[in-house]
């Protein structure tokens, strides 16, 4: 009597593809030599590929189907299997079955994408400010000027490999205990692109590109800070081959400022005020990143005091607007005094009654940044 096949696998006879697939996937790992190795075991896992052989194939499934044997002509009873996979059924038709197909098998493409690059790039604080233009000089692969990406001397073509015939891979056929197994490697002339470069271009050395320096022009945008990348799809390295081009990351380093320092996108700087001025009030004339502006002291100005320029700070990188900039007026006590200058804060001193002043106790670390982080609460 001829086997019912889809009784090996546990299939309905109207089955698909995919549900054969997967039956065979399933009964095979509980099957395998590896997990159970007894003789019977092995037996059931041939007699389950075999089945999985013939439904896995449009025109053995339609034989089997009418109740003829779609292995006879595979090495007679039993499809050939004492002696290996019958009808050309490899090991990598078992592996396509665990793990799925692998894809389209042929030769290589010898052109191949290139690697992306990265270079940092420092910038001022005005230009994180309000952005900037650069040019940059980078040494990258680009494509072969001579010849073109080919990898082939002038005057020459590369030549299908005798050794795999074009197909970039040999097969070879070994005995294991699940008896003949075909298995496919690529080929060690050509190295699996299918053919073979019997004159290579002197100048690349049949690579398809060198290595160069060109200029790219790169626009930083307002408010980048250090750790800011920039992509430039495209500019990185030119693949093998002269494949395409990777791209090219822009890292963005601030430079620090001697004047003003950055928290965010805000921006903070000290102004030291003599004791009178800050005592009468003043205008302070103030050089901004934005040009002079003017900064009002009240009269009674005391350390610390903090005067803010709106609108004046690092512009938002992700959305509109700009940060402010935040004045920090320091009162500055004078060390040394002539006589008169003496007498006459003495006579301040009595006109306020501080000849013996008592002072102010404060908790420590009531200083200006815990005022600030006060104010953020």
């Amino acid at each position: 009597m001829p086997v019912d096949y889809y009784a090996v696998l546990g299939v309905r006879r109207d089955a698909t593809p995919e549900e054969v697939k997967k039956a065979y996937r399933r009964m095979a790992r509980e099957l395998h030599p590896d997990v159970n190795p007894d003789a019977a075991t092995q037996e059931r896992f041939k007699e389950v590929t075999r089945a999985y052989e013939v439904l896995r194939d449009p025109q053995k499934r339609h034989i089997h189907d009418l109740g003829g044997d779609p292995l006879s002509n595979a090495g007679g009873a039993g499809g050939g299997f004492g002696g290996g996979f019958g009808g050309g059924f490899g090991f990598g038709d078992i592996m396509d079955a665990f793990f799925g197909a692998s894809g389209p098998r042929g030769p290589r493409d010898r052109r191949r994408r290139g690697q992306d690059g990265m270079i940092r790039v420092g910038v001022e604080l005005k230009e994180a400010v309000f952005g900037t233009a650069r040019e940059l000089q980078i040494d990258t692969a680009v494509v072969c000027p001579t010849c073109a990406g080919g990898g082939t001397a002038p005057g020459t073509h590369s030549r299908t490999c005798d050794i795999c015939a074009g197909r970039g891979e040999i097969q070879q056929v070994q005995r294991s205990f699940l008896g003949q197994v075909m298995t496919s490697r690529p080929c060690p002339q050509c190295g699996g692109y299918g053919s073979v470069i019997p004159h290579p271009c002197l100048e690349c050395s049949g690579e398809g590109r060198v290595r160069s320096q060109r200029a790219v022009n790169v626009t930083i945008p307002p408010g980048v800070d250090t750790g800011n990348r920039i992509q430039l799809a495209g500019e990185g390295e030119v693949g093998p081959a002269g494949g395409p081009p990777g791209d090219l990351y822009v890292e963005i380093v601030a430079n620090p400022h001697p004047v003003f320092s950055r928290h965010g996108d805000d921006l903070h700087c000290t102004v030291t005020l003599p004791m009178t001025a800050a005592a009468l009030g003043t205008v302070v004339d103030l050089d901004t990143l934005d040009g002079l502006e003017q900064v009002d002291v009240r009269p009674g100005t005391q350390s610390d005091t903090v005067v803010t320029l709106t609108d004046r700070g690092v512009t938002h990188l992700r959305g509109s607007g700009r940060g402010d900039l935040h004045v920090h007026l320091q009162v500055e006590t004078p060390g040394k005094l002539d006589e008169r200058q003496r007498e006459l804060l003495a006579e301040l001193a009595q006109l306020r009654g501080e000849e013996r002043p008592v002072g102010h106790v404060a908790a420590a670390g009531a200083g200006l940044f815990s005022r600030l982080r006060g104010r953020s609460r």
